[in-house]
C-alpha cells in the first residue's frame, strides 16, 4: 500500500504541466519616449522603441496643458481615457513607422497587446525658459494581457516620459 501510495503521488506531482506559462519582461526604463512632428500639448502619440519592440500611449485628448499643475493629473486607461499598447515586430522598427503615412510595409507586426487597465499620472512644472512647461508622465498599475490572457508581470515602463512644451507666441 505504501508503494501504491508513494507511486500516485509520484504520478501526480510529475504529470503536473505549467500550461505553457510565458512569462514576458518588458523593459523600457533605458528608451527615450519619441513623437511625430513638433511636441505641443495637442500631442497625444507618444512611442518608446526597442529593437523589434514597442510601447505607444495615446494620452486623453487635452490632458496634457500649459500651465503648472497642483496636484497630479490622472486618466484611466480605457475605451474613453488614454490607451497603451506593447508591439513586437518582424523586424527593427523606426519612428518612420509612427509617423509616416503610409507607414512602411515592413516591419510588420508580429503580435499587439492593449492595456486593459492602469493608469497615467502627469505632473506639470514650470520650465527653466519663460514659456516651456516640463511634464513628467508616469505609468502605475498597467495591466497587460496577452492573446491567451496570461498576464505580462514584470513591467518596468512607471517613468514613462519627460518632456517640455512651449506656449505658442
Amino acid at each position: 500500500m505504501k508503494k501504491f501510495f508513494l507511486f500516485s503521488a509520484l504520478f501526480t506531482l510529475l504529470s503536473c504541466s505549467d500550461g505553457d506559462l510565458q512569462i514576458e519582461t518588458l523593459d523600457f526604463s533605458t528608451v527615450t519616449a519619441q513623437n511625430c512632428g513638433t511636441l505641443t500639448v495637442d500631442t497625444e502619440l507618444f512611442f518608446k522603441i526597442n529593437d523589434n519592440e514597442a510601447l505607444i500611449l495615446n494620452l486623453q485628448d487635452g490632458i496634457l496643458k500649459n500651465e503648472v499643475s497642483t496636484e497630479e493629473i490622472t486618466s484611466a486607461i480605457s475605451d474613453s481615457g488614454s490607451k497603451l499598447t506593447y508591439r513586437t515586430f518582424s523586424g527593427t522598427v523606426t519612428s518612420s513607422y509612427f509617423c509616416d503615412s503610409p507607414p512602411p510595409a515592413t516591419p510588420t507586426v508580429l503580435e499587439e497587446i492593449e492595456a486593459a487597465e492602469g493608469i497615467v499620472t502627469i505632473s506639470t512644472v514650470a520650465g527653466e525658459t519663460e514659456g516651456t512647461f516640463v511634464h513628467t508622465i508616469k505609468l502605475s498599475n498597467i495591466t497587460l494581457l496577452n492573446n491567451d490572457d496570461t498576464r505580462i508581470t514584470d513591467l518596468n515602463i512607471e517613468d514613462f516620459a519627460v518632456i517640455t512644451t512651449t506656449i505658442s507666441q
